[in-house]
């Protein structure tokens, strides 16, 4: 399925669910523009002169932009610092750009690659574009520069610099090709902000081009722009044809994701993020920070789409923007920063008694502290007299309130009374005689005693269960009185009845010599039955399950499965895929995997399935049940290979010691203005998106939740959100999580566009496309996508702009700049847009994976670091690449070495040109030729290069959730098709546009919504 469909099918899509949902898809209506921002971004596309819309509605500004120049001359604009009120003139270096024939060019523009808004927009025109960039909330920062592929002539002389310049006359200009101009204001103040234009006659129809940088970030003031180098050399080297823009856009001077990135940790790295409540926007999820909670909970726990709500359900809507937040319940503190304060139920402050909402700063103290008032409910609840303090001061706070942690922090945790069963760890190994045959059971039952040896040297105890199964199950009985383990079998897997209940579950310091005599016999059984027709997964599942429901215990159940998979009750019946008329998707689970899902969350069994042989092609998914379960499935070639054996025994070690939540009850309260429409994620539906229940989660799960008005909010409350966990731990003790976030209210539109992250959003669309995809249409989805975006923009540029703009101008909110390269990633990704090569099973795989990642992890999935490697390392300065490049062809040179980090996958790519010398430090080899390529493993070659390299690939590992295989790609090889699907920046192979494209595409479309 191609990403470029035909003008019969360039629509608006979904019209119906945004009916449902309250989200118009017409063009967008509402109140006069409010004040506008002090500062956004433009990027100018130029129009026939019949195509330009109307923007009676936009007022000329004395805090005007830099437009169009006129009359096609070639010139630069740059302001000068505030501070500084001298003049400075912009250097150029520039690069040829190849000439394009004057006659009616624009029939020579390829048609749209993207679905437009209407039919209208195909005889569009691009001839002009420049990107106005801010860079703070009060200054706008951009790049001069012009696209490849520009006849130029002159230009008038300059104007007023408190009105934006006059666009040219398109009628006389319909001819001419893209180019783009880059202009950089301060746009809070014009007065002081001094500019020159450079005019430059060109002596000849070829121009050149000159290449600019932005400078460190800076709030404070405006940095001027100076040209880059590195910049320039590499606009001069060819370009692959994937990173091409069918328009003539250069896309190295397109917005970057990772100068965005680049700039929040200039100002954030390692520093102290103090959250409270109606607090700014925190620093980006991938900015290493120290968050102090003075109330508010951290944004790795509660992320906010917006950090200003609007008040009215209309403005909200008009924005185009999702209202939500992205919940990470169990999520990691950072080692500098204080641990969560643990408080016990008998001394807590209890909290709201008619919602059950838990106490926290947002409860506002009333009658000197007799009473509070809960927002999320909006009613008085009296305190009892044991935990009753009266109120001191102006603001009514109690007296023990910085005593006590649900009074004055945003995250607390509660020890409850109650205690319940510890957790266990249960052993399911397949023995059938696929497995027997495979030749890896002894491998990993000596791993399996390794990692049980290992967690009986450590402190506190588990408690083990051991199982074997091909067509029957083999339960053991490993009670210490006994002299040996016994075997119990058991034949009817239908209807499963334990046999006995003690032993099945024992102490590890009891059982260890029982469970090493029994894993030392499992190489050794004899095959004694045929498995061709297949062995279902749910049967260990459904004996792994009774043992712990037998025991009233919750835990983790591991199975280690070989043979051919086949779904329980499906085998001999033909209502599968097509056996109805209702609609399908392969992304749907059978409703027995759902059925033994729901008992699994209900026990509390988390479900990790490691399947040792591959099986792409045909068969049953079995990922639904361990996904579902908070599990996750592990997919191995018969552990034939060293890679795959190091792979195995990694996330074997992972799973076994990840910090775990058992039997978890979330639930969501908010205001009592708003309400929770939806949450998306990684567990079983239930009836109200306002509590999920899970069997299990970890420190990275994390769900997305959507709110909507249900009336006006209050200005002075604000907005708070309170996410509640109720889950056991490994030892049995039941805990509860507490994480309240307080927003400010604001009945500007504006403010709204001003406190959203892009990677936010992008975490926020990806988890809900993700879970839309089991009941709709990809093609709808894509649509979807690139329609929500384009409305966001098209509605701030009719309400949120500070001056008139004209037609071939885009305007991009400030803090928003990386979102069209993000959400074309998500358009174009293996789930959404299937290639050639992607099996099903490689997909529901990556679907699974995805859901179940924080923001952080999301963001670098579908904007994978690439890292440029050191060709040589001085012993004495080990490597640390701090710089991180655009994922586009453009970005790799033939004479380097380049990792690209991506969640699920680790690629070093190697140029054709790379010395000699650096091939033997790092491959023990000189010859280009002769390098491995695809999967394997770097020698461990005692010289500085090579230990700096491993040293680097082994921090990355660290920080991701699963162990991952390092693929090695040569330039030219045919493995670099791996490699291109990680370049977002590009076409991809699976048919998905170009971001310079896509980008392009989202300018017209804003346009034609206004029209």
């Amino acid at each position: 399925m191609m990403d470029v469909p035909t003008a019969n099918q360039s629509q608006t899509p979904c019209q119906q669910w945004a009916g449902q949902n309250g989200w118009s898809t017409a063009s967008p209506q509402g109140p006069p523009p409010f004040n506008p921002l002090p500062s956004f971004q433009h990027l100018n596309l130029g129009f026939t002169s019949d195509q330009i819309p109307s923007y009676d509605h936009l007022q000329p500004s004395n805090q005007g932009c830099l437009s169009h120049p006129r009359n096609n001359t070639h010139h630069s604009l740059v302001y000068s610092n505030n501070a500084d009120h001298s003049v400075q003139h912009s250097v150029h270096d520039p690069h040829v750009s190849p000439i394009v024939p004057a006659s009616n060019p624009g029939k020579n523009i390829p048609p749209c690659s993207l679905p437009l808004i209407n039919e209208r927009t195909q005889s569009c025109k691009l001839q002009q574009m420049s990107l106005y960039s801010p860079h703070g909330p009060h200054q706008a920062i951009s790049a001069p520069f012009q696209a490849p592929y520009t006849h130029q002539g002159l230009l008038n002389g300059p104007q007023s610099p408190h009105q934006p310049f006059s666009p040219p006359s398109f009628g006389q200009n319909v001819n001419q090709s893209p180019q783009f101009t880059f202009d950089r204001a301060n746009v809070e103040s014009a007065v002081n902000a001094g500019y020159i234009h450079n005019h430059a006659v060109p002596t000849s129809p070829v121009q050149q081009q000159p290449q600019w940088t932005l400078p460190p970030y800076n709030r404070g003031a405006i940095n001027e722009f100076v040209p880059d180098a590195a910049a320039q050399e590499r606009s001069n080297a060819p370009q692959s044809p994937n990173s091409e823009s069918r328009y003539g856009l250069d896309p190295e001077l397109l917005p970057s994701a990772v100068k965005v990135m680049a700039e929040d940790r200039a100002e954030w790295e390692g520093k102290v993020f103090v959250s409270e409540p109606f607090s700014h926007l925190p620093p980006l999820a991938t900015t290493s920070c120290i968050i102090e909670d003075r109330g508010n909970a951290s944004p790795c726990v509660i992320r906010s789409t917006s950090y200003c709500v609007p008040c009215e359900g209309q403005t909200a809507l008009l924005s185009r923007l999702p209202l939500g937040a992205l919940v990470t319940p169990l999520a990691k503190q950072n080692a500098k920063e204080k641990p969560l304060p643990l408080c016990k139920e008998p001394e807590c402050v209890v909290g709201c008694s008619w919602c059950g909402a838990s106490m926290c700063p947002a409860m506002g103290w009333q009658d000197c502290g007799q009473r509070f008032y809960c927002p999320f409910c909006g009613k008085l609840n009296e305190v009892s007299w044991q935990h009753y303090q009266p109120t001191k001061g102006v603001d009514g706070f109690r007296v023990d309130k910085d005593t006590r942690p649900e009074l004055h922090m945003g995250s607390y945790e509660i020890l409850n009374s109650q205690k319940g069963e510890p957790a266990a760890l249960i052993l399911a190994i397949d023995v059938s005689a696929s497995a027997l045959r495979g030749g890896h059971l002894e491998f990993v039952t000596q791993q399996i005693h390794s990692l049980l040896t290992s967690l009986n040297r450590e402190d506190g105890d588990v408690r083990i269960g051991l199982m074997t199964y091909d067509s029957r199950i083999h339960l053991y009985d490993l009670s210490p009185a006994l002299s040996r383990p016994h075997m119990l079998v058991i034949t009817e897997a239908e209807d499963l009845q334990l046999p006995v209940r003690e032993g099945l579950l024992v102490s590890l310091k009891d059982c260890i010599e029982s469970v090493d005599s029994v894993l030392q016999l499992i190489p050794q059984f004899s095959l004694e039955c045929d498995d061709s027709s297949g062995v279902p997964m749910e049967l260990p599942v459904k004996a792994g399950l009774a043992v712990l429901q037998a025991l009233s215990s919750p835990g983790k159940l591991l199975i280690f499965h070989t043979a051919p998979l086949i779904e329980m009750g499906h085998t001999h019946s033909s209502s599968g895929f097509f056996g109805s008329n209702k609609p399908k998707s392969i992304f749907q689970p059978s409703e027995p995997a759902v059925s033994l899902a729901k008992q699994c969350v209900s026990q509390g069994c988390g479900v990790h399935l490691f399947v040792l042989s591959q099986q792409d092609v045909g068969g049953a998914w079995p990922g639904h049940i361990p996904y579902l379960t908070g599990g996750a499935l592990y997919t191995y070639s018969h552990l034939q290979g060293e890679l795959d054996r190091e792979r195995f025994s990694a996330n074997l070690k992972r799973i076994a010691e990840m910090d775990t939540g058992y039997k978890a009850e979330l639930r969501i309260f908010v205001s009592k203005d708003l309400r929770v429409s939806g949450c998306y994620g990684l567990f079983v539906p239930g009836p109200s998106p306002s509590q999920v229940t899970m069997a299990t989660l970890d420190w990275q799960t994390t769900l997305a939740v959507e709110l909507a008005h249900t009336r006006a909010l209050d200005k002075t409350r604000g907005v708070a959100i309170q996410v509640v966990l109720s889950y056991s731990t490994q030892t049995g003790d039941r805990r509860t999580r507490v994480h309240t976030l307080t927003l400010r209210c604001s009945t500007h539109l504006q403010e709204a566009f001003r406190h959203c992250q892009a990677q936010t959003l992008l975490a926020f669309y990806c988890k809900k496309m993700y879970c839309a995809v089991l009941e709709r249409p990809l093609q709808e989805l894509r649509e979807e996508l690139q329609t929500e975006v384009t409305e966001a923009l098209a509605s701030y540029r009719k309400h949120c702009c500070s001056s008139s703009v004209s037609a071939g101008q885009l305007v991009l909110p400030q803090y928003l700049r990386a979102l069209p390269v993000y959400i074309n990633s998500l358009r174009k990704s293996e789930v959404l847009l299937p290639g050639l090569r992607s099996s099903v099973h490689q997909r529901l795989q990556q679907r699974c994976q995805v859901l179940g990642m924080d923001t952080f992890t999301t963001a670098t999935h579908f904007y994978p670091l690439l890292l440029p490697l050191p060709l040589s390392v001085d012993g004495s300065s080990p490597s640390n690449p701090e710089e991180v490049l655009r994922c586009c062809a453009a970005s790799l040179e033939p004479r380097g070495l380049y990792l690209v980090h991506a969640p699920l996958t680790l690629l070093l790519w190697v140029g054709s040109q790379v010395p000699a010398c650096t091939l033997v430090e790092l491959f023990n080899t000189s010859c280009f030729s002769s390098l491995p390529s695809g999967e394997t493993k770097l020698p461990a070659l005692e010289n500085p290069l090579s230990i700096s390299i491993r040293s680097l690939i082994n921090t990355l590992n660290s920080q991701i959730h699963c162990a991952r295989k390092l693929w090695v790609v040569k330039q030219g090889d045919t493995c670099e098709e791996t490699l291109q699907r990680h370049l977002v920046e590009d076409k991809s192979p699976n048919g998905g546009a170009s971001y310079a494209d896509f980008l392009y595409h989202l300018h017209v479309n804003s346009v034609r919504v206004l029209q």
